[in-house]
């Protein structure tokens, strides 16, 4: 469902990314990790089609991501890291924007999806809270809910758990996984017990370059009796 195919991407003299490849089918969960400044980010936002990419390409359900950006967002529910909204909107006025930008011009379909998104992320609550006044894991939840919102074949998370407690972040694990059987999803984090928990797939990228492209068990084979995060740092320590 999603292929990536040698993206690379350079800021100045800086190669953020460096010739990445990678593919996700139906049904996996991608874990993918990295230290700060490794380029997770700059490689989400090409899949996604929100920064060109200076060479490489990357594919959902087979359409090009250069050829056709907006039809690969029709297909992608992205969380960005600090997901944007409107902090003066009420939550259900924010979704129901969304579901509007979304194509849904049917005002009973917009309900439809924008009452599925509430109740998938435990939102009912504060629907008529502002934005602004939400608590940062309620904010958190928000993002996910856009998301979600349009029912997309493919999921790109970056921190989805970021700000939320530990019953909240069990639950959308939980949610995560029910939802994968039917999807493909990467998700970025910085929560190794996450990758452990819920991924059956782990990419580790290091300056720019994929190190690391395999299961979780292979990776925590790679040095029998360590925990997930020691293999991590002797791999990417370079990057400190």
């Amino acid at each position: 469902m999603i292929e990536v195919q040698g993206l690379v991407k350079t800021y100045g003299s800086k190669r953020a990314v460096d010739g990445v490849s990678f593919s996700v089918k139906r049904g996996d969960i991608l874990g993918f990790l990295g230290p700060n400044g490794a380029g997770k980010s700059t490689t989400m936002k090409m899949i996604t089609g929100f920064i060109r990419p200076d060479a490489g390409t990357a594919r959902i359900e087979g359409v090009d991501v250069q050829a056709d950006p907006v039809g690969v967002k029709r297909k992608i529910g992205y969380l960005p890291e600090n997901a944007p909204a409107y902090p003066e909107m009420t939550v259900s006025e924010f979704l129901g924007f969304i579901a509007e930008v979304r194509g849904f011009s049917d005002r009973a379909a917009r309900r439809a999806h924008v009452e599925r998104a509430i109740g998938l992320t435990h939102l009912g609550s504060v629907r008529t809270q502002t934005i602004e006044t939400l608590s940062k894991g309620y904010k958190q939840r928000v993002g996910f809910a856009q998301a979600l919102l349009h029912d997309p074949p493919v999921l790109v998370l970056d921190e989805p758990t970021d700000g939320l407690d530990p019953n909240q972040k069990n639950e959308v694990r939980g949610l995560i996984k029910s939802m994968a059987v039917e999807k493909a999803v990467i998700l970025s984090t910085h929560i190794l017990e996450e990758v452990e928990a819920i991924c059956n797939r782990v990419i580790v990228i290091s300056r720019g370059r994929l190190v690391v492209d395999e299961t979780p068990e292979s990776f925590l084979a790679r040095r029998p009796g360590a925990r997930m995060d020691e293999i991590f740092r002797s791999l990417t320590d370079s990057d400190a």
